[in-house]
């Protein structure tokens, strides 16, 4: 019976390394199979999940030989951390494998859509040659904003500082005698709204982060400011991100998470026909490269806690 369950992607050479030390099941497409997922868990001992997989409620009690969950990826909020130190399972975040292939992403979305031509190619190729209507904005000399500043939105302000941008965060969980306040200057929300170009979100999902961007705080943003989130769906009110947009209050947006995941064609219908947004699928955390280091950590880990039981 199988050992260790894999139920979302994984590096291949990872999945190897714990299949040659104990009968592991991995099948990406369990997440999507729920009551097959749940007739393996019996004799399970670990467990290793993305996102999508909700290890919670009947899922732990169909696995009472389960003592470790690997996450692929930082965030926990699929994951009812409470209930499994109760059960005595042990839960292993791939902390700081992915926070450079986020930072890059954030990156990335800023400078596009500071910039704004980049999803030209179409009209350029037809001929129109809107050249006038492309000329964007430089990314120097403006101010970075993070909500949050951990790991990742450390790596962000390196990178921002780099490109001759000024830091401000939001983080009332950070000492205020932390030497990572020498990237940032250290601001209220509020601060960040009023004085950011662009505002990063870098913070988990819980009862105080759901809905922090509502329509009141996108008022509050600088006139033709940036928003990316790449943290957590369901921090941003995403129907009144849409309006926002679609009124011009905002230059533009990058959202890489969603209230709820996969974005359905229902629910994506209010960012419908908005041409300064920018939706990818819950990947800013996924390269070739990071996938390798987070599948790697979670294999170490897992292997080494079942080894030492």
């Amino acid at each position: 019976m199988p050992e260790i369950i894999i139920t979302e992607f994984m590096d291949e050479v990872a999945v190897a390394r714990l299949q040659a030390r104990h009968g592991t099941v991995y099948d990406p497409g369990l997440v999507d199979r729920p009551d097959e997922l749940l007739g393996l868990m019996a004799s399970a001992r670990a467990l290793v999940v993305r996102n999508r997989t909700q290890v919670r409620g009947v899922l732990l009690d169909a696995a009472p030989r389960l003592r470790c969950v690997g996450r692929l990826g930082v965030g926990l909020d699929n994951i009812d951390v409470a209930a499994c130190r109760a059960n005595g399972i042990a839960v292993y975040p791939a902390t700081g494998a992915n926070d450079l292939s986020v930072a890059e992403y954030v990156i990335t979305a800023s400078l596009m859509l500071l910039r704004g031509a980049w999803l030209s190619s179409a009209a350029v190729a037809s001929g129109t040659w809107p050249r006038q209507a492309l000329i964007g904005r430089e990314m120097a000399g403006r101010t970075m904003g993070l909500v949050g500043f951990g790991a990742i939105a450390r790596e962000v302000a390196w990178r921002a500082n780099a490109l001759g941008m000024s830091i401000v965060a939001y983080d009332p969980l950070l000492d205020v005698g932390h030497p990572a306040w020498q990237l940032a200057r250290n601001v209220s929300l509020d601060g960040v709204l009023d004085l950011a170009d662009v505002v990063s979100l870098h913070v988990p999902l819980t009862d105080q982060t759901r809905n922090m961007i509502g329509a009141a705080q996108l008022a509050a943003m600088k006139p033709g400011a940036i928003l990316v989130n790449a943290s957590r769906g369901g921090v941003v009110d995403e129907a009144a991100l849409a309006d926002a947009l679609r009124a011009g209050r905002l230059g533009g947006a990058a959202l890489d998470v969603f209230e709820a995941e996969p974005l359905t064609a229902e629910a994506g219908a209010k960012f419908a026909a908005i041409p300064n947004l920018l939706l990818t699928p819950h990947i800013a955390g996924v390269t070739e490269e990071s996938n390798v280091r987070v599948s790697e950590l979670i294999a170490d880990t897992v292997l080494a806690h079942l080894e030492k039981l």
